[in-house]
């Protein structure tokens, strides 16, 4: 079964959570990771691009010059692709990148990613981390009593809180987020992944169900 240390206020060992194994204690499946991975980056896309094809650009409504007679290659619109200002062959238009996932396969992928940090020891578990003051050295402080470095780190919360996330919004390598909302992309991208107590319990029952 596996299990946490549980931190206090000065990064020491206030306690232990057990953590269900048919949750945290999977088989961590690279192949899923990957492709959940691959889906929310894809998500992410706002597939806004677009290029004009030859029907679509200004100008060309004339033959450049008659079939015959010239000597120079025949040509029927100066808008064809291959004269500069032309239309663009096969260029890439408005489309969408979602990617269809079950949503079985997307929690698995979920509970996979938290027993990878658990199982790397990349996951360090406090009972409340409040900045009630909302400054960024306060949070910065905090964290680096819990041992937590400059590095991309995962800050999971139990709930919203206005002064945690106003201490965050100034710190490049931190993201924070609710148990309802972390993605496998969030967590295999963090080093360091920071749980509150009752955020992971949210977590593990949210998944567990």
């Amino acid at each position: 079964m596996p299990n946490v240390q549980v931190l206090d206020d000065q990064g020491k060992q206030a306690g232990t959570l057990e953590l269900k194994p048919d949750v945290f204690g999977v088989e961590v499946r690279v192949p899923l990771l990957h492709q959940a991975v691959v889906r929310e980056l894809a998500d992410r896309r706002v597939g806004t691009h677009d290029t004009k094809g030859r029907s679509e650009v200004s100008g060309g409504g004339k033959k450049p010059w008659k079939q015959k007679g010239t000597g120079r290659a025949r040509q029927g619109s100066i808008r064809a692709t291959q004269w500069k200002g032309g239309g663009k062959p096969f260029g890439p238009t408005p489309r969408s990148y979602a990617q269809d996932m079950p949503r079985a396969m997307r929690r698995e992928a979920l509970r996979a990613a938290v027993a990878a940090k658990l199982g790397a020891g990349d996951v360090t578990v406090v009972e409340s981390l409040d900045v009630p003051d909302g400054k960024t050295k306060s949070l910065v402080s905090r964290l680096g009593t819990l041992g937590v470095e400059a590095a991309p780190t995962l800050l999971v919360v139990a709930a919203r809180r206005d002064a945690v996330w106003r201490a965050a919004r100034n710190v490049p390598w931190l993201t924070v987020e609710t148990p309802s909302h972390v993605s496998v992309y969030q967590l295999m991208h963090a080093r360091r992944v920071v749980f509150e107590r009752a955020g992971l319990v949210a977590l593990e029952e949210a998944l567990a169900e």
